[in-house]
């Protein structure tokens, strides 16, 4: 009912083939999330009538999900109209008419990376301790190499040794270099790895910054100066500025969102661990308060389990 996927840029020609196997991994990586809503729905909508008690019950449910306040308002509102539009009646149509409602909210966040837009397109990468940054790079790096792109990455976490060393790890794994150094200044080594890719004719580069929390401001202001830098290396970049948010943070992902977005003007969102989590609701919190495009999303551990964000693969995980 909700349409045909388009291709993407960003989309290999053996993902079609792959796909059923990536909307099964999805499906069963957002089992919290799906238990959280999605089996608690057929209670709710088992009257067949949308009526001031199931809309109660339903913005409950929604809120504890971390779908949020603005989010929540805009599928009910949605809901309301569809019923009295279309007449609806039955438990099957109300499912049906909020899974479309929320597709319509999660579809504009659908807008997947085109990485060959510029040479070398560097992409710097942000976010709080532990969000799964580091290991999302390495990620991104197996997905680039997967549709004939280079890859250089650049250790810019130079506070902490286990994340430089981390990184290396991930180099090994894919087969590419990592420029780093033992201690030193983030900018400059990130500077460093740009002039290498640009000397070895690389594709994409994938520049490392050290966690931090939002409300650290001096090193919010370090890493706006890492920004500044990349800017002097190549005045067209960075060419995307993702920021890494676990998906268990819930509503203070959209802190992190605003404040990153504040000092580095964030391009695209990474949103992992929705795998080991009951919230996945947050992606409708930020399609409505801070709508910046979901580039890729993360159900697991394995190397494959970062994918492009594709709205109605979600909403289906959510709903079936």
């Amino acid at each position: 009912m909700f349409g045909f996927l388009k291709k993407t840029a960003d989309a290999a020609p053996s993902d079609a083939s792959s796909a059923p196997s990536w909307r099964e991994r999805l499906k069963a990586g957002l089992a919290r999330t799906r238990a959280q809503l999605g089996g608690k729905f057929k209670s709710i909508f088992s009257r067949g009538k949308v009526d001031a008690e199931l809309l109660e019950e339903l913005e409950a449910l929604l809120l504890v999900s971390d779908v949020g306040i603005e989010a929540t308002r805009y599928l009910l509102e949605e809901l309301k109209e569809r019923a009295r539009r279309d007449r609806i009646e039955t438990p099957e149509g109300i499912q049906e008419a909020l899974a479309a409602a929320l597709l319509d909210l999660l579809r504009p966040l659908e807008q997947p990376l085109d990485a060959t837009a510029r040479r070398p397109f560097i992409i710097m990468i942000a976010g709080v301790n532990g969000a799964g940054k580091t290991t999302s790079i390495g990620k991104l790096a197996r997905h680039f190499q997967a549709r004939g792109l280079s890859v250089l990455l650049a250790a810019g976490d130079t506070f902490r040794a286990a994340a430089r060393e981390q990184l290396q790890a991930w180099g090994e794994k894919n087969g590419v270099t990592v420029i780093a150094q033992e201690s030193g200044d983030p900018a400059a080594v990130i500077f460093d790895a740009i002039s290498a890719a640009k000397a070895r004719g690389v594709d994409v580069v994938l520049a490392d910054t050290a966690g931090r929390l939002p409300t650290q401001l001096h090193l919010m202001e370090e890493i706006a100066k890492v920004r500044r830098v990349i800017q002097k290396a190549d005045p067209t970049a960075p060419h995307e500025t993702l920021l890494v948010l676990d998906a268990n943070f819930g509503q203070n992902a959209l802190a992190q969102v605003k404040a990153f977005d504040k000092a580095i003007g964030v391009t695209g969102l990474v949103v992992t661990k929705l795998d080991g989590t009951a919230k996945g609701g947050v992606i409708a919190a930020i399609a409505r308060q801070c709508p910046k495009p979901i580039r890729y999303i993360g159900v697991g551990e394995g190397i494959d389990d970062l994918r492009p964000f594709v709205a109605k693969d979600f909403v289906d995980a959510i709903f079936e």
